[in-house]
């Protein structure tokens, strides 16, 4: 990681890449400044975001891959009713934060960012508005209580808790909305004795606005079992109009048997306008024909992936164990782009985990699907096959910086003679290291993340579920500890002032792991960890009753980084976060920072 100022000629260097990289988005939409970014026609604003704080009002906002190395930026305020914005930096800041310590209890402030190159202002701070109507500057409003809270919070329409939250633009204003699955209530397929249980109730759907506002709510009724794998559901702009759609798995009717499982009716894919909840498509999802049980026919996906580096495509997989299908249809849902199949006995049976990754392993500008301990290539063929059946663990990115390419980190359920955790080559398949002992049942999610200083590139945790083995990883397989973190999966987020993440433990403690320092006490089950506000910092959104809650850093910081979310595999990592089980989502690249001084 570079960590040093950048010399003029650096400068000069990386203005130039950004002109050529910029060319080359304009030709293709699927690279720029070496990330892979999404696609052009999502709106970004500045994702001002301002919080009180024991210094008074903090503010940060988004750096982008668009913006010129040398952007600056002037912070202005509103004090009340004045009409008149005052500035309030004396000269154009390279930071993306901001602290405003003169301030008041009882007053209210209303803030604006404007971007700044060499004397003059561009973009003007202003927020993308549907319908061509006018942008107008985006500004944000905070009343001083004297009793800061280190979150932003959504009120919900009832005294309940959400399950899942996904996270997308269903306006087109540029600022990112919520859609959320409730109740917090899970059922298992798999029967064995006290693991199943009947629904006590339906799934909703419900969309909010970035600022709170209800939109709508989609009731999914009894043909979907309260369990996150009969309800996989997704929001991305899919058709490319600026406002994102809602992916969800459906049924019909009420086809409960007397015990209440649900195994015949019809079955559909829907996508739901963002703005209204209506049905703009309706296509059937994948057969339940051919699967051994009930317990293996009732696992579902969806993703999203560029399988043509330019177009999204929605994924479809049932499948876990034994038998696993994918389809993958073009933005409309109206073409099968491919169908692929992996029947008991084949390279790819068996090899799914609980969660669904879309991930360019081979660099040609085209997502793959990583399945678990199998990949399929772009053009829906078998790349490649661990043959080592399901893991619970499975993260795919650069891992080490030091190689080329990504990796993925893996921890088996399946039991293992040797390599229950190991990182293997995401181009290849190839095991690059991993535990040389035997392993029963690796559980849960584990984590990764660049937690460690003094060891470059990130760290891999796993543990054992019905043993005391823990593993904490360095990138180049170095056993860097046995420690128990009082959680199989633990949470790797970027928080405080410096280029490592903290990490989430039990009991929703944030811990400095170099320090052991704790940092906040969250409140809440973790629902999803992404750059949704401000700097490239992330937030964590939590539930607790009546309230979804979004945690943000108020922590100043040397380093600027654009924002998360252009990485196109972060980006759809975010998308898939409200399916399957919450895997954090990961960089295409390793994160090279940039110290800027203040």
């Amino acid at each position: 990681m570079n960590k040093q100022h950048c010399t003029r000629r650096h400068r000069f260097e990386a203005d130039a890449l950004r002109l050529i990289f910029l060319t080359l988005l304009l030709s293709t939409s699927t690279v720029r400044n070496g990330r892979c970014a999404v696609p052009p026609a999502e709106k970004l604003s500045r994702g001002l975001v301002a919080l009180e704080c024991e210094r008074g009002v903090f503010l940060s906002w988004r750096w982008l891959t668009t913006d010129a190395a040398d952007t600056r930026f002037q912070v202005l305020r509103r004090v009340g009713n004045e009409r008149r914005a005052m500035r309030l930096t004396e000269k154009p800041i390279p930071l993306t934060h901001f602290t405003d310590t003169q301030v008041e209890r009882g007053q209210t402030y209303h803030y604006q960012v404007r971007a700044v190159v060499g004397n003059k202002e561009v973009g003007n701070g202003r927020r993308a508005v549907p319908d061509g109507r006018r942008a107008v500057p985006q500004e944000v409003t905070v009343t001083v209580t004297g009793s800061p809270k280190p979150y932003l919070a959504i009120p919900l329409q009832g005294k309940y808790r959400v399950q899942k939250v996904a996270i997308a633009d269903l306006d087109g204003d540029g600022e990112l909305d919520f859609v959320l699955k409730q109740p917090d209530f899970n059922v298992d397929p798999y029967q064995a004795p006290n693991y199943w249980k009947p629904s006590p109730d339906t799934y909703k759907l419900e969309a909010y606005r970035s600022d709170g506002k209800f939109l709508w709510r989609h009731d999914l009724g009894w043909s979907i079992e309260l369990g996150i794998w009969y309800s996989p559901y997704l929001a991305y702009d899919v058709d490319g109009d600026g406002r994102a759609e809602v992916l969800t798995k459906a049924g019909e009717g009420d086809p409960r048997e007397p015990t209440g499982h649900v195994q015949s009716g019809p079955e559909y894919l829907l996508m739901l306008d963002g703005m209204t909840g209506r049905v703009k498509q309706r296509v059937d999802w994948i057969s339940r024909e051919g699967y051994e049980d009930y317990n293996r026919a009732c696992r579902n996906f969806l993703a999203i992936a560029y399988l043509d580096g330019r177009t999204p495509s929605v994924i479809m997989q049932r499948g876990t164990y034994g038998l696993i299908r994918v389809v993958a249809l073009n933005k409309d849902l109206q073409k099968t782009v491919w169908q692929f199949e992996a029947p008991r006995g084949s390279p790819a049976a068996g090899q799914g985990a609980h969660c669904l990754h879309a991930a360019d392993v081979d660099g040609d500008g085209k997502d793959e699907l990583v399945i678990g301990a199998a990949c399929i290539d772009d053009n829906g063929q078998l790349l490649w096959s661990l043959k080592m059946g399901h893991p619970d663990v499975c993260y795919v990115t650069d891992f080490d910086p030091d190689r080329p390419g990504l990796e993925i980190f893996y921890g088996f359920e399946t039991r293992q003679k040797q390599n229950g955790v190991c990182l293997v080559d995401a181009r290849t398949g190839q095991i690059l290291w991993g535990w040389d002992k035997p392993t029963t049942h690796v559980h849960n999610q584990g984590m990764v993340g660049d937690i460690d200083p003094r060891h470059r590139g990130m760290e891999g945790y796993a543990g054992e579920r019905d043993l005391p083995d823990r593993w904490l990883y360095s990138a180049k397989g170095e056993l860097l500890s046995r420690q128990d973190l009082g959680t199989l999966s633990p949470r790797a987020v970027w928080w405080d002032g410096d280029a490592q993440k903290e990490v989430i433990t039990r009991g929703g403690r944030l811990l400095h792991w170099a320090s052991q320092k704790e940092l906040l006490r969250i409140e809440g089950n973790v629902i999803g960890i992404a750059d949704v506000v401000g700097d490239w910092r992330e937030e964590i959104l939590t539930c607790v009753e009546g309230e979804l809650r979004i945690y943000t850093t108020t922590t100043p910081t040397e380093w600027r980084y654009p924002w998360l979310m252009q990485d196109r595999q972060y980006r759809l990592g975010v998308a898939a976060m409200s399916m399957g089980y919450f895997c954090p989502p990961q960089l295409s690249q390793w994160a090279a920072f940039e110290r800027v001084a203040p």
